[in-house]
């Protein structure tokens, strides 16, 4: 089993804007031994580290932890996709042996983000490269996403979280979001959903979205992740992970919770 979804960070190190103290259940060092303490006894074998902090220092350090760590098995970076360098140093950051995607943090900014030209080297880069777009992104940017998905039919790109659906309004962002399903180059994370929550919901109240989710993308085009230590401010680790496997069909089990991922980021079996 593969966690496709998991943040690293030391508080005050390595580029560390975020979290911040307002947020005391998360506030705190998170590294690979704390991860291993929670996937050891949910059997989760490997990681895919994920960029949580908008600066280069970030995604060297993953890089870094990724060479000496085989159970990360892929890196999602961060690059500034506006700087005039971006082509540059995207290039030199995938060679990188175990950086497999990068992630712009577009969830604050506006919704038509992606529809900027002047970005669209970045995204042809990307794809000579073989990396993947991840997009951390809300409900608001999926028409954008769609259309640069159109722009770029060969550009591989994951969608965070499901983006970040709204739980008790869910027509829109289902049909925007069955727009990009039908793309064969697009997949997404079940993932982040419980954080989505209102603070009186209970965690069943993530299924319709969930659900939507599989019949949308399952199973090769599916992948779980825990969103930890995120995760920590809704539910826990184990809880998320039997929740996941109860929703996913069983039959659809190896595809969600390993292969998708191995196909999808190139991890070898």
């Amino acid at each position: 089993m593969i966690d496709t979804h998991v943040h690293l960070w030391r508080i005050g190190a390595n580029g560390h804007s975020w979290p911040t103290p307002d947020l005391p259940a998360i506030h705190r060092d998170f590294l690979m031994d704390d991860w291993r303490a929670l996937a050891g006894a949910a059997a989760v074998e490997g990681v895919v580290l994920v960029q949580s902090q908008p600066d280069a220092r970030d995604t060297e350090w993953l890089l870094a932890l990724a060479a000496q760590e085989p159970q990360v098995l892929a890196v999602t970076g961060w690059t500034d996709v506006d700087a005039p360098d971006a082509v540059a140093v995207m290039e030199r950051l995938a060679r990188a042996p175990k950086l497999r995607a990068l992630r712009p943090m577009v969830q604050d900014l506006a919704a038509d983000w992606y529809d900027d030209p002047a970005r669209d080297p970045v995204w042809d880069a990307m794809t000579r490269a073989g990396l993947v777009l991840e997009a951390l992104v809300r409900p608001r940017h999926l028409p954008s996403l769609a259309r640069l998905a159109a722009r770029h039919p060969a550009l591989t790109i994951v969608i965070d979280h499901g983006a970040k659906p709204v739980l008790d309004d869910l027509t829109e962002w289902q049909a925007d979001l069955a727009a990009l399903a039908v793309l064969p180059r697009v997949r997404c994370k079940l993932s982040g959903l419980l954080t989505e929550r209102g603070p009186a919901d209970p965690p069943e109240a993530v299924a319709p979205a969930a659900a939507a989710l599989i019949a949308l993308f399952a199973p090769e085009r599916l992948m779980w992740g825990s969103d930890w230590p995120v995760l920590a401010l809704a539910g826990d680790y184990a809880g998320w992970q039997a929740q996941a496997r109860a929703l996913v069909p069983r039959e659809h089990h190896d595809a969600v919770f390993d292969g998708t991922a191995r196909a999808t980021y190139g991890i070898a079996a």
